[in-house]
């Protein structure tokens, strides 16, 4: 666990671990709505290189639903990050805490669903060390 989510640090390909997280996301209930390319943005905004990275938008729209309906300007924090890149030795891949965002909402109402967001993404960080 790193201070804002969780993390998992894959003996694979970059591109194996993309197609795991998002393998291991759906498992769960969630969609990745947005990929974000930083290296190809990197390069093509800044004309510099950089490592294999993504930022994932991964949502669960039960749970969305659920939060938006509590609190509309939860959607600030929607969709959950997911960032995927590429090391020497393999692929580093960190999945947020729904629990660390909590302190933004102090609202009792919202921690139940906060609770199940971390829940299931905390099987999907266990279920890519399979």
């Amino acid at each position: 666990m790193s201070e804002l989510g969780f993390q998992s640090r894959l003996g694979i390909s970059y591109e194996a671990a993309l197609e795991k997280v998002t393998e291991a996301l759906k498992a769960e209930g969630y969609g990745v709505l947005t990929n974000i390319d930083v290296r190809e943005t990197m390069q093509k905004k800044l004309g510099v290189d950089f490592r294999k990275y993504s930022i994932l938008g991964a949502c669960n729209p039960t749970l969305a639903h659920k939060a938006l309906t509590i609190r509309p300007e939860i959607g600030l924090l929607l969709p959950c990050n997911v960032i995927v890149y590429e090391e020497s030795n393999g692929t580093v891949v960190n999945i947020i805490d729904p629990l660390s965002m909590f302190d933004f909402f102090q609202d009792p109402d919202l921690e139940p669903v906060a609770e199940d967001a971390r829940n299931r993404l905390i099987r999907v960080s266990e279920a890519l060390q399979k």
